[in-house]
């Protein structure tokens, strides 16, 4: 899940850097008494394509995840034993693109409409505990107004540009980070990020359900470890 060069890799870099240091004073035992021009003396190696992609994570945040984003006000933290915390934060609201995923099952018509205003939430989910296995679901959050009158989840606009727009990532997991099994490990001290969005009441109280059920090796669910925990918070 972690990516690692390879000691090939570093055998022929270390190769490479030596071979530039033994023809550098080759050269000054047959140079002129002039100095040699300092830029050139400085420059360094170029990283190899395969360096520049296999640059290790950020520190405190898993290799599988996006950058974690910050931004907006704290409305609610959630605390689950075992160490894990879910910071939910108002980030901001705007206009919808396009119609929501739902429909009102009495009008037939979109929960959310064209030019509805919704607002964006961030969650950053962090562990103090040990590492997790984790999987495809990873931390789950479930957000409802405490007057929403749909068995339904919220309703939601999927828009990455309104996504980027916010500053919020669309998906916790990064691209080409999807691995089979799906066994994502949360490390001690290490979080990640993601955002949703939904219709915007303002000043209405909201309480957000969060779940965690890890994972065997094999990626099997593990319901008999599942965790849960609830916050409210009011999306002002």
């Amino acid at each position: 899940m972690h990516s690692v060069r390879t000691i090939r890799s570093r055998s022929l870099a270390a190769a490479a850097i030596a071979s530039i240091g033994i023809l550098g004073l080759a050269g000054c035992s047959t140079a002129s008494e002039e100095p040699a021009d300092e830029t050139e003396q400085s420059a360094a190696p170029e990283p190899s394509e395969s360096e520049e992609s296999e640059a290790p994570a950020a520190e405190g945040q898993p290799a599988w995840a996006n950058p974690v984003t910050e931004g907006g006000e704290l409305i609610s933290t959630i605390e689950l034993d075992g160490g894990i915390t879910v910071e939910v934060y108002q980030v901001g609201t705007t206009a919808a693109t396009k119609t929501g995923q739902f429909v009102d099952p009495d009008t037939n018509e979109p929960i959310i409409d064209e030019g509805d205003e919704i607002v964006f939430v961030n969650y950053v989910v962090s562990n103090a505990g040990d590492p997790v296995d984790l999987g495809s679901s990873l931390v789950s959050v479930d957000a409802r107004y405490d007057d929403w009158p749909y068995m339904q989840g919220m309703d939601s606009v999927v828009d990455d540009a309104l996504f980027e727009e916010q500053g919020v990532n669309t998906d916790a997991l990064a691209d080409g980070a999807y691995v089979d099994p799906s066994v994502y490990t949360l490390g001690t001290g290490e979080q990640y990020s993601y955002g949703e969005n939904f219709p915007y009441q303002a000043d209405s109280p909201i309480t957000f359900d969060v779940s965690v059920t890890p994972v065997d090796a094999e990626g099997e669910l593990l319901h008999d470890d599942r965790i849960e925990a609830e916050g409210t918070g009011t999306i002002a």
